[in-house]
């Protein structure tokens, strides 16, 4: 008896799918970029003042933006990073006013060179934030406490030793110390471009956000960032030296502080040792704004630098069109409220085209 076999035909294999077709699509990608919010926010703040301020239309009052931006920019770059990694510092708006003071009584105290006060204002900055870095790492307490307290010692040492010093809450007028002028060159010059005036703390500004931008795509240390961000202990799982990178973070927005306080110093010759106070909540709606989560683990350098230009914008807008600026903060809130939701469901939607 024959039988007639037939060979199970194996089964057609699935084709492959391109790797084009698995890429996500536009609208997925865009979702996913932390500074897309923003960038249309941005657009909307603009084209309102626009129509609602006259004065708002010149490049002289962009330009003026710009420099408004930057001075708020500078520092929410590194606040920005250090939020990307997980972590806060409430002592970056007053430690910019202990920069200048640093460098202003010691050098009109002892009678030294400019650049010997800022040189050593600078190792002071460095100090603090290399102090509320090992702090947060060595006791385990959440950095919003212990750089809530080093904003408390900063405050009370502003007026303080300024009190002592000087017998006032103003520091010493520096502008006929040697090293004014150089170091006003650096921090606090300024030029003609048409019938506009550049401040050099825009250039400063775009150069701090294109470093950091090239730090988190294409340094190591910016993977260690999104890392010990996301989650600590997988990074230190994996190799990732989690001590030292936030211990650099907090470094790096101190010496950000110290650079802005630099040029507030060298800009008005002298400082009111009670400055600072409040600005360091506007560097973190800058960077929320910009699309940094609070959590950590998301955001990029150039969300933050368009969180800042909105408060440029909106600052100055306020002024420009004539309405009572003590609004200003009011507004403010509303735009950090808006942005953590607009972040929150930007997150959700994106994160729910990608598990479809």
């Amino acid at each position: 008896m024959s039988h007639d076999v037939q060979a199970a035909r194996p089964a057609p294999a699935a084709p492959e799918t391109p790797a084009a077709s698995r890429r996500p699509g536009l609208g997925n990608r865009l979702l996913l970029r932390p500074e897309v919010g923003a960038l249309v926010a941005a657009l909307v703040i603009f084209l309102f003042f626009l129509v609602a301020a006259p004065a708002f239309r010149s490049m002289e009052s962009f330009f003026t933006v710009l420099y408004q931006a930057s001075t708020i920019g500078i520092v929410a770059v590194g606040v920005g990073l250090l939020m990307i990694g997980g972590e806060f510092d409430l002592s970056a708006g007053v430690i910019t006013t202990s920069a200048g003071l640093v460098t202003s009584m010691f050098s009109w105290w002892f009678g030294v060179n400019l650049w010997v006060g800022a040189l050593l204002s600078l190792i002071f900055c460095l100090a603090v934030g290399f102090l509320n870095g090992w702090l947060v790492m060595r006791t385990g307490i959440p950095s919003f406490l212990i750089t809530l307290g080093t904003f408390f010692v900063l405050q009370g040492a502003n007026l303080g030793v300024t009190k002592l010093v000087t017998n006032s809450v103003t520091s010493p007028d520096i502008s006929q110390i040697a090293g004014f002028s150089s170091l006003g060159a650096v921090f606090s010059s300024n030029f003609g471009l048409g019938p506009v005036t550049v401040w050099i703390t825009v250039l400063w500004w775009l150069l701090f956000v294109a470093l950091a931008t090239w730090i988190l795509q294409r340094a190591r240390s910016g993977n260690w960032i999104y890392a010990v961000g996301g989650s600590p202990e997988s990074a230190r799982a994996v190799g990732v030296p989690v001590v030292r990178t936030k211990i650099g973070l907090f470094m790096a927005v101190s010496f950000l502080g110290w650079f802005v306080g630099m040029h507030t110093l060298f800009r008005f010759n002298t400082l009111q040792a009670g400055n600072g106070v409040g600005n360091e909540f506007l560097y973190i709606i800058a960077a929320v704004v910009g699309g940094t989560l609070l959590t950590g683990g998301f955001g990029n350098a150039a969300g933050v630098a368009i969180g800042a230009f909105i408060f440029g914008m909106t600052n100055l807008g306020i002024v420009y069109a004539g309405w009572d600026p003590n609004w200003f903060k009011a507004f403010l809130g509303v735009m950090l409220l808006l942005a953590v939701l607009v972040n929150l469901y930007v997150k959700r939607m994106a994160t729910a085209r990608r598990t479809a």
